[in-house]
Parts: C-alpha cells; structure tokens; sequence
C-alpha cells in the first residue's frame, strides 16, 4: 500500500473528532514515515494532495468543503506540543486537550487536535443551526478563539479572535464550538448594520438558541452594551424575549390542565400601597407566578410607609428603601402568598415539570391558613 492510499485512509489518523476528514498536520505525516520533500512533491499541482494552511495539508484535490475547512482551521490554530504542558488551568484546556461541554442532545467529548482553539463567529453560528448564517457545506471563513497569550496569525480562511479565558467548549457535530451566545457576540461585534444586528439577535431568542438573559450578560462581557445600535437591538431582544416566556406560560396552563388564572394582575393591600406585578394570579389559592426573565423586575421599589401611631401629629415614616426580589418575595409570603418563579428557559425545556409546580403550589395552599385579603387589579 502506498502513501497517498494509507493517510486517505480514517485507519491511519489518530481517533479524534473530524479525524474522518482528509485533513492532517505535517507532524502527523512525518509520524508516517513521510519527509518534508515527499509531502512538498505530493502537494505540487500535479500531486494528490494540497496545503491548506501552513502546516496542515488535505489529501485531495479540488475545493476544501465546510466541514474539512473547520477542521484545518483547528489544527492550524491547535496549541503546540510544548504550550501543552504549559496550558493555563482551570478553563478545559489542561489535562486532556480540550475538555467539552454538551451540546443540544448531550453529547459530550474531548475535541482533540482543537488544543485550545474553538470555533466560534459565524462557523459556530452555522454549527448551532442559524438560518442567519451559511449552511456548514458553504462555510469560506473560520474564526477561531485562543487565549490571548496565543502568538497566532490570521491566515488564509482563518481569522483569529483572541479571549482573556476562553471558555469551556460545547462539541457539536463533532467540533469544538463556543455557546450560541458567545457566538452571536463575537459576530455582533463586526457589525455596523442595525437591521443585521437585530435579525440576528431576534433569531437567537425567537428560534430557541439562547435565552435573552443569557445574550445579554454576553453582550455585556463583550462591552458592547455602550454601541448605540446594540442597544436598540437590545430593548427589542427582551421584549421580544419576554413575549415569547409570556406565550409559553400561556400554553403550560392550558395544555398541562391548569386552572385557568388572571394574567398579568398588580397586588396592593387593602387601601394601601402597590405589592407588585405578578404575571399569573390563583386569587382563592394566593398563589402567583413570576417570569424570570431579563426584564426588570417587576416588584415594588419600596417597602410600603410604616403606620403613624394613633393620636400622634407626626408624618408617616418611609420605609426601608427599595426591596430585592428575595425581600418582596418575603413579604407577599408573609401574606400567604405563594410566589413560584418560572423561567423563561424552563419553560422551553420542560414545561410539564414547570407545570408541576405549580399544580404542587396549588394543592398545598388548600392546607395552609387562608391568606390576607390583597386586592388584585388589571394592570
């Protein structure tokens, strides 16, 4: 058997993820016996094979697909021999070369030969599924993310974004890729076009590929909160966001065979002051529901005025000041309300479990003493 027929062949590349493809090193061909001018001869224009990248090589001819792009891409960017040993610790880079998260279905796995290197911008975008972005076959850049520390250049189809901690990767489809919003981030950062910024942001939330919260503290990691028109984008990404958890609670009620509540009420004592908005009220069983979402909350600023004592001349004293979600939720529980917090996330993913507790709240509340009047208003 002859060389170009052994190193076409999966048997003869080390077993890692995209080790299917036609693509290797110059280290893993030596490691097969060949010399630098044996691969030289074999990639001239008449040869079998070709250089795609300095150091790494595709043993065809013809145009490189999506797929052996990526995976070029990442063993041109993976982390030398000695910066193993060397590998910052405690972000999935030490120890086995590039420990894995999970991707959709949970799978789980050590990209290996990505050695530091993860896919992210528009290539994880196409891995993770956005109609916004190319399909994987037709993929002409890459962007790989390195630690900063990294002495890389962009080459060829690869371009280069460098991260203080880079984080752990999700393996999808056999490659190293950061998350959905880590994506978007980077991708929103070469962004200018206002409508581009928004679709993109839009399809993230509506499509299910992140949560808005999620994209959010992103966007804000990557300072770009401050740009005027990831701003807007923003503002429309959570209420958009917030519309769609709306919508889920709706259906969780109805399909999962819940009594039917009053949506979207304020709570405020008897004659008294403003308890907060809940999105979903049980007014016999006191029980409300809250959507986790990023949207501010929803409670009331300030613990209501403390009573002026009969007789006395003096003015009502202000309360504490502005309360937290934990302090609100305190408050209304004193009343006998019971406050279940849902989010936007569970919702999605497991709306029968959500359901659940609430049913569970429900029933507990008929064992409990009767809650204080609060008077429920349409907002």
């Amino acid at each position: 058997m002859n060389h170009d027929t052994s190193l076409s062949s999966p048997r003869a590349l080390p077993r890692t993820p995209g080790a299917e493809l036609p693509v290797v090193t110059g280290a893993q061909l030596r490691r097969q016996g060949l010399t630098a001018a044996q691969v030289s001869e074999r990639c001239t224009p008449r040869g079998p094979w070709q250089q795609l990248l300095p150091g790494v090589y595709l043993l065809h001819t013809g145009p490189a697909g999506g797929r052996e792009r990526l995976r070029a891409a990442l063993l041109y960017a993976a982390r030398p021999a000695a910066g193993r040993r060397g590998a910052e610790s405690g972000h999935g880079t030490s120890g086995t070369p590039g420990t894995s998260g999970t991707n959709g279905t949970g799978t789980t796995g050590a990209a290996a030969g990505a050695e530091g290197a993860v896919v992210t911008g528009v290539a994880a975008l196409a891995l993770h599924g956005f109609a916004a972005a190319p399909p994987v076959p037709a993929l002409t850049h890459v962007d790989v993310l390195v630690p900063r520390t990294r002495r890389l250049r962009a080459t060829g189809f690869v371009r280069v974004v460098r991260a203080a901690l880079p984080p752990e990767p999700l393996v999808v489809d056999g490659f190293p890729v950061v998350t959905a919003e880590r994506a978007v981030a980077d991708v929103v950062a070469g962004l200018d076009a206002p409508a581009a910024v928004r679709l993109l942001l839009t399809e993230a939330a509506r499509d299910g590929h992140c949560e808005p919260a999620a994209l959010v503290a992103e966007l804000s990691a990557a300072k770009l909160l401050g740009r005027p028109v990831v701003t807007r984008a923003v503002e429309l990404l959570l209420a958009e966001g917030r519309s769609l958890a709306e919508e889920r609670l709706y259906a969780m009620v109805r399909v999962h065979g819940l009594p039917e509540p009053v949506w979207n009420v304020d709570l405020r004592l008897p004659g008294g002051p403003h308890l907060g908005t809940v999105d979903a009220y049980w007014p016999e069983e006191a029980v409300a529901v809250e959507l986790d979402t990023a949207r501010a909350p929803r409670y009331a600023t300030a613990w209501p005025p403390r009573p002026v004592p009969r007789g006395s001349r003096g003015r009502a004293e202000p309360g504490p000041g502005p309360v937290t979600h934990a302090v609100w939720r305190e408050q209304l529980e004193r009343l006998g309300v019971t406050v279940v917090r849902l989010s936007a996330e569970g919702l999605r993913e497991s709306a029968e479990r959500q359901a659940g507790v609430v049913r569970t709240a429900l029933r507990a509340a008929r064992d409990r003493e009767p809650a204080s009047y609060v008077v429920v208003l349409p907002r």
